[in-house]
Order: structure tokens, then C-alpha cells, then sequence
């Protein structure tokens, strides 16, 4: 049950900081944004908020910032619909029954509904029951009351996603992942302050029969380079692992002199190793903040490109499928990071966080970076693509990425479970 709890928290932080990125920067240009959900599902909690309704839902597997326009819309009332409404001071029709409203203190008007336009107008012809016929301006934030746990505000075509410009629709979309990117920082600079900064990879010493010191490599060396790229501790071990057992080129610093030395990573168990150790006192510092903020950039840089070498190695077949984890194997290793202590488990969330950004910048239908793509043509050809071949692609994609999800939790399960 703690793992379970802990995870849903770590989660929910993650679809928190995804969501509010969308919708801080859909309210900056100005969309109506009609739901902020955490989950999926039937709701467990729900609470509107001005224009917005803010929900929790069952599944916590995800979450959505739901806005006016970003797919048809699906607000209308037929006509020949006998309709209550109420003004406003301004005279403005604010409020609209389906049915009558059994506590309202506003006068009622009633009539059938002849023509409504609630994206361009905005106003409202009724006739009554003598057959005059009356027109009516709507205010921009009018409510539609369906029944009483039923209302919907109308959205004006300038208050709908589509009605927007391509570099406002186009930040709408990244914020999500950009605010994931920003929780990894703070994450990462957080993590800094507990642990301390990287300072030099010093070799202390070497564990018996290590690879390092047959290759010439001596205590007090200065590990710098991994076949030419640069190395933190974290792509040091990375790349050691990528190896797969075949010679690496060690760039080391010893007395002021570069050396390149060649060193054959040695298997134990599951793991590559090269048999350094590094000197504590001298990997790491206590840093300040320049210090912190700095490093938990370069920890961001060093695992985006970890993780997208991952994805360039599914695609090209050097990575199995079954070396996904799904939401049942990050569940379990998120209950066991946790009970190895505060720190692990910021890091994890970290992880975790930028995982989900690259991962939905992918243009893959249904995430952002298929959505992005759709409006870099729209901002190419000059026109969007029409609503519904895009609506059709993202429901393929979803559909797609949900038998993908059964493949992986299948093979999470049968992983912690039966192996």
C-alpha cells in the first residue's frame, strides 16, 4: 500500500506541473479552458473555479487541461428548444435553461429557440408564445444549464484554441512539457544542495583484477572523457554499460598531462564494470546556488541524452520492447527508490519528470509532439489541417499508445511477478 501511495504522489506531482503548464499559458492567450483534471475516469473530486472546473479523477494514470476549441466544439441547442434565460445588469443574456430552474432570483424569459450563434455574433433569437419573435445578445461568459449537475460556458470563436495565432497554440502545447523540464531543474538543484556537486571523478582506488588499473590507469588519475565525450559520474556508468564488454577510450588527467588509455569493461552479473573507485572527498562539494542551479543543468543535458539514445535504440531495433517499464514496474521501483531515502527518490522524480517531457515532444499522434507538428504545417502551408483528419490521426495514435501500454504492463507484471 506505501508503494502504491507514494507512487500515485510522485505521479500526480508529475501530471500536476504538465498540466498547469498547458493551462497557465492557454489562460495567457486568452482560451477558455474548461476542465484541469488530474486521472482519468469518473471524478472523485470536483470544484468549479471561475471558468474552470477543477477535477480529481479515478485512474491517476494521467490527467488533461480540456480547452474551448481544441477539439470541435460540441455545444449547441436545437432549434424549437424551449429555453429559460436570464440578463445580466448589461443586459446581456448570462444565464440559459434547458429546463426551468427551480431557485433563481433573476426574472425568467421563456422562449423557443429560432437561431443562436454563440462563436460570432454571440446573441440569441427566441420566440415567445404569441410567436414574436426576439433578439437577444449573449455575454461572452454565458452559462448553458443542461440540468442541474449539467452547464457548459459558451466559448466565442476568440476564446477557442483553434482562433488563436501558431505561436500561441504552438506554446500552449510545449508548456507541458517545458514546466516537466522545469520541475527536473528544481528537482536536480534541490538534489545538489542534499548531496553536493561533482566535482572531479578522482580514482581513489581499485577493486581487485579492475580493467581500469590493467590498463594503466593509477590512483589519484582524473577521469575526464569517455571516447571523447565529456563524462559526469552518471554518463561515466552509462556509457561503461552501453559497452557491452568491448574496449572504451579513457581520457584521464594525471599531473598535468592528458592521457588516452584503452579499457575492456569486465561483466559481473548484470552489470559492466571498470573497477575505479572515486575519492569521496574530491567527487563531490557543497555548493551555492550558482553552483546548484548549474549542475542540475548539466544533469539535465547528460540524462536527455541518455534517454533519447534509448529511443533512437528502440526504434532501431537495439533495444527490446520488454525494456520498457510501464506504470506497474515504475510503481514498484518507486516504492523501493523511497525506502532508500529522501534524496533517491528525488532523483527518481526527477527522472521521471524528464522521461515525460521527451517522451511526449516525440511526434507520436495523440502526445504534444504530434500536436506540434500539425501546427508547424499549419504555420508552413498557411491554413490548419482540417479538424477532423487531425482528430482522427490522434485517435488512432491513442488508440496505438493504449495497446502499447497493455503490451508493457503485461510484461511488467510477468517481470516482477514470475521472474
Amino acid at each position: 500500500m506505501q508503494t502504491v501511495l507514494v507512487f500515485i504522489l510522485v505521479l500526480g506531482v508529475l501530471v500536476f506541473f504538465h498540466e498547469l503548464g498547458h493551462f497557465l499559458f492557454a489562460k495567457r492567450a486568452g482560451i477558455l479552458v474548461r476542465e484541469f483534471a488530474i486521472g482519468f475516469g469518473p471524478k472523485l473530486f470536483a470544484k468549479r473555479y471561475g471558468e474552470t472546473l477543477y477535477s480529481i479523477r479515478i485512474l491517476p494514470l494521467g490527467g488533461y487541461v480540456r480547452m474551448a476549441g481544441e477539439d470541435p466544439e460540441m455545444v449547441e441547442i436545437k432549434t424549437g428548444t424551449l429555453v429559460y434565460i436570464t440578463k445580466n445588469s448589461k443586459g446581456l443574456v448570462d444565464h440559459i435553461y434547458i429546463n426551468e430552474p427551480a431557485n433563481t432570483r433573476q426574472p425568467l424569459i421563456v422562449g423557443r429557440v429560432i437561431q443562436m450563434d454563440m462563436e460570432k455574433e454571440c446573441n440569441l433569437v427566441l420566440e415567445d408564445e404569441q410567436g414574436h419573435e426576439t433578439k437577444y445578445s449573449l455575454d461572452p461568459k454565458a452559462i448553458i444549464h443542461y440540468d442541474q449537475k449539467n452547464e457548459v460556458q459558451i466559448a466565442p470563436l476568440d476564446r477557442q484554441f483553434a482562433s488563436k495565432t501558431v505561436g500561441q497554440k504552438a506554446m500552449t502545447i510545449f508548456a507541458g512539457p517545458l514546466f516537466n523540464i522545469i520541475l527536473t531543474l528544481i528537482l536536480f538543484t534541490v538534489l545538489a544542495f542534499q548531496v553536493g556537486v561533482e566535482d572531479q571523478l578522482v580514482v581513489d582506488h581499485f577493486v581487485k583484477d579492475a580493467p581500469a588499473a590493467k590498463a594503466g590507469m593509477k590512483e589519484g588519475d582524473v577521469i575526464t572523457h569517455i571516447n571523447g565525450e565529456k563524462v559526469s559520474a552518471e554518463k561515466l556508468r552509462y556509457l561503461i554499460q552501453e559497452s557491452k564488454g568491448e574496449p572504451i577510450q579513457v581520457t584521464v588527467q594525471r599531473n598535468g598531462q592528458t592521457l588516452n588509455l584503452e579499457v575492456k569493461p569486465k561483466k559481473e552479473e548484470d552489470v559492466y564494470l571498470i573497477g575505479a573507485v572515486f575519492d569521496q572527498s574530491k567527487y563531490v562539494k557543497e555548493p551555492n546556488l550558482f553552483e546548484a542551479v548549474a549542475d542540475s543543468f548539466k544533469r539535465t543535458y547528460d540524462w536527455t541524452t541518455i534517454i533519447l539514445d534509448g529511443f533512437v535504440k528502440l526504434v532501431t531495433g537495439d533495444l527490446s520492447i520488454k525494456s520498457l517499464a510501464g506504470p506497474v514496474q515504475m510503481g514498484d521501483m518507486t516504492g523501493k527508490i523511497a525506502k532508500k531515502g529522501v534524496d533517491p527518490l528525488i532523483q527518481w522524480t526527477a527522472l521521471l519528470s524528464l522521461n515525460l517531457a521527451i517522451f511526449n515532444l516525440l511526434p507520436i499522434p495523440a502526445l504534444d509532439g504530434s500536436r506540434l507538428v500539425f501546427i508547424g504545417i499549419e504555420a508552413i502551408r498557411g491554413r490548419p489541417v482540417h479538424p477532423n483528419k487531425e482528430h482522427l490521426v490522434h485517435l488512432v495514435g491513442f488508440a496505438l499508445l493504449m495497446m502499447l501500454m497493455l503490451v508493457v504492463t503485461y510484461n511488467d507484471i510477468m517481470k516482477i511477478f514470475f521472474t
